[in-house]
Parts: structure tokens; C-alpha cells; sequence
């Protein structure tokens, strides 16, 4: 039997597209020999649906999406398509996230997911009710057990100070495995998240191993808003070697013989994971390029600097959307160092995008006027410097709104977690391309990005971070050193240590309490931020606010 995984890239609600891709999926791959076509968890509506399982409407049009594709299918080609299905009982929630198998016309036999996450961007269980019963699919004189997404999975899929290996009380693989299956296949919708690539491989290869079944993996590709889903669908033998894998970040179709994933073991396994910062440009690009695509927008702008965090949203943006539907503005103040914006014409004709030079002096100068009455003898401090960051948010969403360019918004995660950041100046925006990304990461893409030639100037890259909104200003003054602020973030959202974990890192717990203070007291402002392309790591934007009476360390911007 030829099984094939298809890796597509849907459309969430776009009934009619994301039918036409799976047929024209299904098209080639029985072309190709296939026998049974396997698409990706709830396919035929995309993922994640969210609130929309909520509308009757929604869930009668994916049933009768797939009973449509279901009259395109011929008794040559079976298909394998997820999607919402009604709960027939009276009893537990409205829904089942299924899987319908389609042949001959006709939806034959259905497979519900029994383990439902509900953790980091998973909220199933508000929706579905789990599945309590286990089938085996008996197709062309083999046995397939189904499994969708977590269901192939039950282990705990991130560290925490829990320290839980398993989340469910249930395992499907072993109610499965029992009924003597020739192989396990899994229809998955999981996100990229760079720390998680290798861990995810290495269950599906124990699983295969452990059971002493090939393993079919079928994972959704391309983002969906502020989720990417990286694709890099396998075949793995039953020895737990990759067989075979689909490229990430990208849609494509992968046939493999059962015969094969049974027989002699592949002299090596395929299952190699790019390097990390590869993995992490390649997923800020698919998250530009479907954002935009999606939404229906085709051009963006963004204000360039000189500084890192600018030039690497640009050059993602202009991989992602291509030069020309790129303008900048470069922003000058009094306080902007002459090679910041020497860097900025230099970056930008590197790319070869439009450019325009909007010096914010007499504006500033004409703020400061106006307020004399009300600021009169008293220090220039934070005030003044938003105010010169809030002309700079007010100019370039006057290039968005006359032109339909959509912002890019260019602050990197570090900055947004302590509120390093200026609401409705540098932090407005349709789409914040860094928001998940560690200003550490930001340096280390932006050497990426000049692997082949130089489009970043060095400059930027070499040069001490600087807002420049006063004299002489550095990030330093206001932060401790990136590489210190990372790894205490890193260990407070990503790890979840408390404070005392977290300073057992070799930090001053006084650095450490500082910093997670400042992180949770600028909840307010992580809710105002535009969307990210986030789960590279984890989201800001479920924090807690801060304790009652709690001490302001550093002013807010």
C-alpha cells in the first residue's frame, strides 16, 4: 500500500480553497500510485477554527464540505480529511475533532482525537468532547490505526517546575496498538517552536520504535495570523529511523510504501532538523508572507532606524513580500547619530526599496513649544523621548493609512517583555515581526540574513543599541547587558522557574527580582502590542499582572 502525506497550507474558513487544494492533492498523489491520501487535522475548515466552532453555521458548512469531497473521490484513492463533527450523544460537549475517511464516494467510518490539549495557545477541551472509543480502519487488506495530533503523543511538551511527564490519564496508542494495527498514522495541526523540532522527532521515532509500527506524520504548513506551522511531515520506519520527510515551511506531498517502512531499515535516517536561527528566519518569513496573504494586504512600510531590530524586520520583510512592496521612512531627531542614517540609505538601497527622509526636529521642537507652559522649568526626561517616539508612530501610520501599507512594527521581545517600548510610537503596528524573538536571536538572524552577501551593514550589526531619543543614549543605561536580560527572561517565561530558580542561574537575585518585576508590570502594555508571530518560544500575552504593592523599578516608556 502507497499512503500519502499531503502538507498543505489552508485557509481558515475558506471552505471552497481548502477543498480545491485537498482534491488537487488527491489528484496527484493517485496519479503517483497513492492509495490512501492522508491531509492534516481539521483540515477542511483549517487551523485553529477557534470561537468559529462555536456557530452552527460553520460546523454544517465543514460537513458539507467533506461530503462534497467525499462524491470526488473514486473507489481508486481513499482520503483521510479532519474536520468538526457533531457529537451524536446527548450527553458531554457539542463537537468531536475527527477525522472522516472518504472512499467511493461515500464518508465510510469516523475517528475522533481523544487527548485534547489545553495548555500555552491550545484551548480544544473548551471545544470537543474526547473520544472513549478506539477503531482500527481496515483498508486494502491492512489496518491502520488513525490518531490526530496529541494523540500520538501524551508526554509533557514543555519543562516547567511540575516536572509531569504525562498530562493524560489515557493512552490511544496503547488502545490502538492492542488491536494489532499494520501501521500508525497521525493528522497533526502543531506549531513551530524551535526548542521543541528535535523533541517532537524523537517522540514519533520512540513511538515507531516502541511499537515496532511505521509511523505516518502528516503536520499542517504556513501560518494562521499569529501562529506558524512548520510543516516537516515524515515517514518513519518501524525501526524508528526517518524514512522520509517533507521540507519545512513549505507545501508538498510525500508517498511512501508501507512494504518499505516494514522491510529492511534505511542505512540512515532522513530526519535531520535545520540549525535553529534557520529555522527561526524561515518561520518569521512564512509568517509575513501568510499574514499578508491571508488578510488580503500586499504592502507594508516600517521605520528604519540604523538599529538592529529595524534592519532585521526589514530584510525579513523583504524575503517574505519582495522589495518592492516595501517603503521605509527613515526618522532622523536631533539625537540621531549621522551614521544611523548613512546605515539606513545603505540598507536600503542593498534591497533595493523605496526610501523617503523625514527629519522629526522641527516637529519635536514645535511639541515642546506648545507644552512649554505646562513643562516650563522642569527637566527634560521619559516625556520628551515619547514624544519624538510618538511623531515617529504618528508619520508612519499616516504613510499606512494614505498608501494601505500595514506597519511593521520592529520591537523585539526583550524590549516588549520588560516594556522597553513606547505605546502608540515604536510599539504600533499591524504585525510585530520580533515580538517572539529574544534581542540576543535578533543579532543572530541578522548575521543569517547576510550568510551570502551583505544586506545588514556591519555597522548595525557591530554597533552598541541605542533608541538615540537623548544625548549619548544607550540601551545599557536603562538595561543590564542582553545576554544577562535574555537568559533571566528566558528562564522565567520559557522554563517558568521562580525567582529563586531563576537566580540560582549565577545572577544577583536582586537582578533577577527586578527583572521579572518589570516584566509583569508591563502586562498593560503587552496588551496593546500588535500580533506576533508568535509560539517560536512562548507567548507575553498571558502574563499575570503584577502583585498588589508592588515596587516600580524602572519608569515605564
Amino acid at each position: 500500500m502507497k499512503i500519502a502525506l499531503a502538507q498543505l497550507n489552508y485557509y481558515i474558513g475558506d471552505f471552497d480553497g481548502n477543498l480545491a487544494k485537498i482534491r488537487d492533492a488527491v489528484s496527484e498523489a493517485s496519479s503517483r500510485g497513492a492509495d490512501l491520501v492522508v491531509s492534516s487535522e481539521l483540515a477542511i475548515c483549517g487551523y485553529p477554527p477557534l470561537d468559529l466552532l462555536e456557530r452552527k453555521e460553520f460546523i454544517h458548512t465543514c460537513i458539507q464540505s467533506i461530503e462534497k469531497l467525499a462524491t470526488m473521490v473514486d473507489e481508486a484513492t481513499g482520503v483521510l480529511v479532519g474536520g468538526p463533527e457533531f457529537n451524536p450523544n446527548k450527553d458531554g460537549k457539542l463537537l468531536y475533532n475527527s477525522v472522516f475517511f472518504l472512499y467511493g464516494g461515500k464518508v465510510r467510518q469516523v475517528f475522533r482525537k481523544a487527548l485534547l490539549p489545553t495548555y500555552d495557545i491550545f484551548d480544544e477541551y473548551r471545544y470537543f468532547e474526547p473520544n472513549q472509543e478506539f477503531n482500527i480502519l481496515e483498508f486494502k487488506n491492512r489496518r491502520l490505526a488513525i490518531t490526530i495530533c496529541e494523540d500520538l503523543w501524551d508526554e509533557q511538551p514543555f519543562e516547567n517546575e511540575f516536572s509531569r511527564s504525562r498530562l493524560y490519564t489515557i493512552n490511544p496508542l496503547e488502545e490502538l496498538a492492542s488491536q494489532d494495527p499494520d501501521v500508525i498514522i497521525n493528522l497533526a495541526a502543531s506549531p513551530f517552536a524551535h526548542r521543541k523540532m528535535e523533541i517532537k522527532q524523537s517522540i514519533f521515532t520512540g513511538k515507531a520504535a516502541r511499537y515496532k509500527l511505521p509511523v505516518l506524520y502528516c503536520n499542517q504548513v504556513g501560518a494562521q495570523t499569529e501562529l506558524i506551522f512548520e510543516g516537516g511531515s515524515m515517514a518513519i520506519h518501524s525501526s524508528g529511523k526517518v524514512a522520509a520527510k517533507l521540507p519545512f515551511f513549505r507545501e508538498d506531498i510525500l508517498i511512501s510504501d508501507l512494504d518499505d517502512l516494514k522491510g529492511p531499515e534505511p542505512p540512515a535516517s532522513a530526519g535531520s532538523i535545520p540549525d535553529r536561527i534557520e529555522s527561526m528566519a524561515d518561520a518569521l518569513i512564512c509568517g509575513i508572507r501568510d499574514y499578508f496573504g491571508k488578510m488580503g494586504f500586499r504592502t507594508a512600510t516600517l521605520g528604519l532606524s540604523g538599529g538592529i531590530d529595524s534592519a532585521v524586520t526589514l530584510a525579513l520583510a523583504a524575503e517574505a513580500l519582495g522589495p518592492a512592496n516595501i517603503h521605509v521612512l527613515l526618522l532622523p531627531s536631533q539625537y540621531s547619530s549621522d551614521h544611523s542614517v548613512n546605515d539606513s540609505v545603505q540598507m536600503a538601497r542593498n534591497l533595493g526599496v523605496k526610501y523617503n527622509i523625514l527629519p522629526i526636529e522641527s516637529l519635536f521642537n514645535q511639541f515642546r513649544q506648545t507644552l512649554d507652559p505646562l513643562f516650563k522649568d522642569l527637566p527634560e526626561d521619559i516625556a520628551e523621548e515619547n514624544i519624538q517616539a510618538r511623531i515617529r508612530g504618528t508619520l508612519l501610520m499616516a504613510l499606512s493609512n494614505k498608501f494601505g501599507n500595514i506597519l511593521l512594527n520592529t520591537s523585539n521581545k526583550s524590549e516588549t517583555a520588560v516594556g522597553y517600548g513606547t505605546l502608540y510610537g515604536d510599539m504600533s503596528g499591524g504585525l510585530s515581526v520580533l515580538g517572539d524573538v529574544y534581542k540576543t536571536d535578533v543579532y543572530r538572524i541578522a548575521r543569517y540574513m547576510n550568510r551570502e552577501k551583505e544586506i545588514i551593514p556591519a555597522n548595525i550589526i557591530s554597533k552598541p543599541p541605542s533608541a538615540e531619543l537623548r544625548p549619548d543614549q544607550k540601551d545599557s543605561d536603562s538595561l543590564p547587558p542582553y545576554e544577562e536580560l535574555d537568559q533571566i527572561l528566558e528562564a522565567y517565561i520559557e522554563k517558568q522557574l521562580s525567582v529563586e530558580k531563576a537566580a540560582e542561574l549565577g545572577y544577583d537575585p536582586g537582578l533577577v527580582s527586578r527583572i521579572i518585576r518589570m516584566v509583569n508590570q508591563n502586562e498593560y502594555k503587552r496588551y496593546q502590542t500588535p500580533p506576533d508571530p508568535s509560539n517560536l518560544l512562548q507567548s507575553l500575552r498571558d502574563w499575570p499582572a503584577p502583585s498588589t504593592g508592588s515596587q516600580i523599578l524602572t519608569r515605564n516608556r
